[in-house]
């Protein structure tokens, strides 16, 4: 009985979102471990395009599963030089692509090579090692099926975007990787590029909000969920990325809902809005 139990729980499709749900939290937990500062001041120092760098390519075809930083690190302090990661982690990279650029590229040896490029492991599919985007979209492909008129379950749909807000959120209250790496302090060894808010925001919703312009109650889901994520952040830039998402599924609904539909939605997204200050208006001089 408990076997039939465990087995009945394990392929309902609430619980497996729920599982990817947490798998997600969990690595972006162990990713991004410092609290989001909304005001920290960004380095102003980047890599940049060189006349001296020389691309690395992959010497095979894959998903980047995992970049080790530290390796990266230590062997440009090696070499004396900087590396500018192109690719992040989820993306595919085809064999003789080039997956990085290191500056005086002359300065790396064979065997230098060779010891970037195993930093970085590949794989045939993605996995969610270092990837918060790949959680998302599995979760993002679960809710399209669902939505599809020849499934047409939008009990599940909203579900998925239930979790999703719930990712998002955790994602939002945390301070993502650095994407310079400095070793001495105040030299630039290597520069990575992780993905950000407004990117993973829209892998969350943008497919969702165009597939559900016609279904009324997964749209005020999304807006509701949009609308937690604000609530749950005190940045304002992320705030205001919010409220124009919260304009755009209104304005699709608006292109197939009557007048009737759209009140609710209008509803939702002004509580929305209300989470970014009104500019003051002008006084009389």
């Amino acid at each position: 009985l408990f076997f039939i139990h465990h087995i009945s729980q394990a392929i309902s499709v609430n619980h497996i979102v729920d599982r990817i749900a947490e798998e997600t939290e969990a690595m972006i937990d162990e990713m991004m471990p410092g609290p989001h500062r909304p005001n920290r001041l960004k380095d102003a120092e980047s890599l940049r395009p060189d006349l001296s760098e020389a691309a690395v390519s992959s010497d095979v075809s894959g998903y980047i599963r995992f970049i080790d930083t530290r390796r990266l690190v230590a062997l440009a302090k090696h070499y004396h030089v900087s590396i500018r990661v192109l690719r992040r982690a989820g993306h595919f990279v085809p064999a003789g692509i080039p997956l990085m650029m290191v500056s005086k590229g002359n300065r790396l040896p064979p065997e230098g090579t060779a010891g970037l490029l195993a930093a970085f492991d590949f794989g045939p599919t993605r996995t969610l090692q270092q990837d918060a985007e790949f959680g998302v979209l599995q979760i993002v492909d679960i809710a399209l099926k669902a939505i599809s008129p020849a499934v047409n379950d939008p009990t599940t749909a909203i579900n998925c975007v239930d979790q999703l807000s719930r990712i998002l959120i955790r994602f939002a209250s945390r301070e993502p990787p650095e994407e310079l790496l400095y070793d001495p302090p105040g030299i630039v060894r290597a520069s990575i590029g992780w993905i950000h808010f407004e990117r993973l925001l829209d892998a969350a919703f943008e497919q969702i909000r165009m597939y559900s312009k016609t279904d009324v109650a997964v749209s005020l889901r999304l807006l509701r969920a949009l609308g937690d994520i604000a609530a749950s952040t005190p940045d304002p830039e992320f705030r205001r990325i919010l409220v124009e998402r919260g304009m755009r599924i209104v304005a699709g609904c608006a292109e197939k809902l009557g007048e009737k539909e759209l009140g609710d939605l209008r509803a939702r997204q002004a509580a929305l809005e209300s989470f970014t200050p009104r500019p003051a208006a002008p006084t009389d001089a």
